[in-house]
Order: structure tokens, then sequence, then C-alpha cells
């Protein structure tokens, strides 16, 4: 498999890489970063590849207006991350607003594509390309959704899994940001990359699957910083967190919008939103400040004890007081 890149009015590539189609487990990693400054063109990538696998990490600026041309040589999946541009300063920020960053999982056969960008355009670009056998052997599942998928892949159809781009979830963020921040090398780096890359497709399958079980009905745009004012409210005060009633009310959006609407632009209820900032919060309390499981349940919002380590199992799949084990 081939992938390239290059901008039109450029001969050199910002990126052309041939990667082995054929999984292999001890593979090794190979990195490099390039800077492009060309008016009206300024590109910083970070690359890296194995067999199998290549990524690539670009934050983009264009001046005036440009086109990208593109080509795969072979059978590739794509999972691919777009950022906003008022994004592109909260990567390694999950707090940071969210915006209109989208994604999507492609199957790609042999094929050459041209991408238009305004000027004054200004995004992250965060793209993994996988061998179909690489995919195959790293996510190994069962859904009607992927099971779909795969068939289209054997007719060597191109295919998404969505007909349009999902918006990004803060889950996606983190785990983009543990790839693109982590500091290991050689075999630890391998088999963490591998990892979280996984993490990461199940995040994407996670909300395609919802999208379809909640109906096709697209996000507004004028919704979305509705939610996001709502998600930093449950931040602020997931402790004792408001009903859906009084958010609703809060950010002058109906209780149906916002329950499917958060659902689906952060691929979460509500109720396990909060459930999982108690839940770190927990697990960080006990391991960084060293509390007493009494004191941890009383700053999360658990009056009674039982019902903070009940919680506290059915998240974690272990009780609270073996963390110190």
């Amino acid at each position: 498999m081939i992938v390239k890149a290059r901008l039109a009015h450029q001969k050199d590539f910002l990126f052309s890489e041939e990667i082995p189609d054929r999984y292999v487990p001890d593979h090794r990693l190979s990195e490099k970063s390039i800077a492009i400054k060309d008016a009206p063109v300024a590109i910083k990538n970070y690359q890296l590849s194995t067999n199998g696998l290549f990524l690539v990490h670009a934050e983009m600026k264009f001046d005036g207006p440009a086109r990208i041309l593109t080509e795969v040589e072979g059978e590739a999946i794509t999972c691919q991350f777009i950022f906003s541009r008022k994004n592109t300063s909260g990567i390694g920020n999950p707090s940071a607003k969210y915006g209109l960053s989208r994604h999507n999982i492609r199957y790609i056969p042999s094929a050459k594509e041209a991408y238009d960008v305004k000027p004054d355009a200004e995004f992250v670009y965060f793209l993994i390309v996988l061998s179909k056998d690489y995919y195959l052997r790293l996510v190994d599942l069962y859904s009607p959704l992927h099971e779909q998928f795969v068939q289209e892949m054997e007719k060597g159809i191109s295919t998404s899994f969505a007909d349009q781009d999902l918006f990004m979830t803060p889950e996606m963020y983190r785990a983009i940001d543990a790839i693109i921040t982590c500091r290991q090398d050689g075999e630890l780096k391998r088999l963490f990359t591998d990892a979280r890359i996984t993490e990461l497709i199940m995040y994407q399958l996670e909300q395609f699957s919802q999208h379809l079980q909640g109906g096709r009905e697209p996000l507004l745009d004028r919704d979305i910083p509705k939610l996001e004012e709502a998600r930093e409210i449950l931040e602020r005060d997931y402790i004792n967190p408001p009903t859906h009633k009084q958010l609703s009310k809060m950010i002058l959006l109906n209780e149906f919008k916002l329950r499917t609407g958060f659902k689906k632009y952060f691929g979460s209820t509500i109720y396990d939103f909060v459930t999982r900032l108690r839940m770190e919060e927990a697990k960080r309390l006990i391991l960084e400040e060293g509390k007493n499981m009494y004191e941890v349940g009383v700053n999360i919002g658990f009056k009674h004890q039982a019902s903070f380590t009940n919680a506290f199992k059915k998240y974690y799949g272990i009780l609270p007081s073996d963390l110190r084990l």
C-alpha cells in the first residue's frame, strides 16, 4: 500500500509512504517530523509508520486558497479526524471547546482525490491509515454495523461507516492526545500506539451505532453551543448535577433535544457522562490524595458509602479499596 499527499503548487510530497500490507506482531515504528512554510501554506507534520499502519498529525494554516492532492495505491482503511479552527489550541486540553470537529472511518480502494482549501483556514488534521490486514487483526469484533462495512470491503467497494462525518467526542480527543503526547519508545510505544488506536476506533464504532439507533437527524449548528454549555455545567456541578429539566432551562434547549443531542454529540448519555466524571475524581482522590472511602464518596456526591462502593465497582470492576493493593 502506498499513500501520498502534496500541495498542487508543489512537486514535493507532504508525505509519501510505502506501507507493507501484512500485519507483523513485532513490527517496529518509524517516526519523523516535517515543517513546511511556502506561502500561502504553513504546515507542521508528525508522521509514524510501520507494517500496515501510517499515522499523520498535521497542523495546517492557509493564508490563501490551496489544493491538496491525495493518492492511495492498494487498499486502505482510514480513520480521519478534522479539528475545527477554534480547537487547534485545544489539542491536549480536553476541557477546551469541542466545536464542529468531525470524524469518520472509510475504506478506500486505489483512488486519487483533490481537496480545495479556502483562504484564511486553520485546522488540525489527524489521520490513521491501516491496511486491511492490520485493521481486521486490530478490530476483531462482531456488530451488524462492522459486518456490513467488512462486506463492502470484501467487494472492493469504497464505503464509509457514516454517510456524513460525525462530531468528535471528548473520549476521542483524549485518545488522540495520548497518541500525540506519548513519550515512550521502542516496544512500549508500539504496544501503546496499538492500544490507543484500538480504543479510538471503538469510540468511533460506538458513536456510529448510537447515531443509527437514535435516528439520522443531523444536529443543528445552533444547538451545539448550548450542548457545550450543558457539558460545562455538568463538569462544574457533577457532585450535585441539575436535573434534565433544570439543565434544559439553563441552556434554553428543550429536554428532548438536550437528551438526544447530548448523546449524539458527546457519545454518552448525561447520566453516563456525570458518572464518568464522578468515578474519575474518586480514583484521583484515592490514589493521589489518599482519602478514605467515606470521604471520597461524600466528596463526589454520594450520601451513603454503600452506594458509592457499588457504583465504583460497577464502573471499574473492582472495589475502591482494591486500588491501594
